[in-house]
């Protein structure tokens, strides 16, 4: 029987390619075959072996190309063929990023995986746009919630009146869609509507996009802007530390 391949679930980082981990980029260069996502920044892909394999299993919003049961099966799929297979994911592939449900494929079908964290955007786009998540004597603490979960679904979990009371900073990754909603809830929920906010749309990379206003107008401030796209709400988000062109 051919031995099992190794599964190496990598984080990309969040856009900037140079924001890649050096074990990220060591592993990506020795991959048999690389399976991407679309926030993996592409560049990286010039750095895979020319004979390696590469696989586009790109997810947009609404739009994906391959299911996750597909993934997940075409990672054990090239596992089983002794091969090193690379999920390239961008963020960290453990943040919002199914890498946990690609991990337990893995373990359930007994196929070798490691796990090489990446540079979440829930703290890098804030940090290129100028906003430290945490700040002394403003935001002691951050939650990072996904924007996916439509406020008004029956299947949403997020405890916004708890989100209230806890206080410090919310990083709201994705669901700029969602983001009217959001703020309605969490205005009816206590916080302030001239809290800060702050949307970044591709940050880290050449394309990104700002855009500062208050908890009651970052919505339509924010219209306009595209997946992917990071949303702060806080005290931090009125530090304006602009220092990325």
């Amino acid at each position: 029987m051919r031995p099992l391949g190794m599964v190496y679930l990598v984080g990309a980082g969040p856009g900037d390619p140079e924001l890649i981990t050096v074990k990220g980029l060591n592993t990506l260069r020795r991959a048999d075959v690389v399976i991407y996502d679309r926030l993996a920044p592409p560049e990286l892909l010039n750095e895979v072996r020319p004979d390696a394999e590469q696989i586009d299993a790109g997810k947009q919003p609404h739009k994906h190309r391959l299911s996750q049961d597909a993934i997940n099966e075409l990672i054990l799929d090239r596992a089983r063929q002794g091969l090193t297979v690379v999920r390239l994911k961008g963020g960290d592939p453990f943040v919002f990023g199914r890498g946990g449900e690609e991990a337990i494929a893995c373990r359930n079908a007994g196929v070798p995986f490691f796990v090489v964290p990446g540079v979440t955007s829930a703290i890098a786009a804030p940090a290129y746009a100028g906003v430290p998540v945490t700040h002394r004597h403003v935001s002691t603490a951050f939650t990072v919630l996904t924007g996916h979960e439509n406020p008004d679904s029956d299947a949403n979990t997020i405890d916004y009146e708890a989100l209230v009371k806890l206080g410090g900073t919310l990083v709201f990754l994705m669901g700029v869609t969602h983001l009217p909603r959001i703020v309605e809830r969490l205005i009816a929920a206590g916080l302030a509507p001239e809290t800060p906010a702050v949307s970044i749309e591709w940050g880290t990379t050449d394309h990104q996009r700002v855009v500062r206003a208050t908890l009651q107008t970052i919505a339509e401030h924010a219209a306009n802007l595209q997946s992917p796209t990071t949303t702060v709400i806080g005290a931090v988000a009125g530090l304006d530390l602009a220092w990325f062109m």
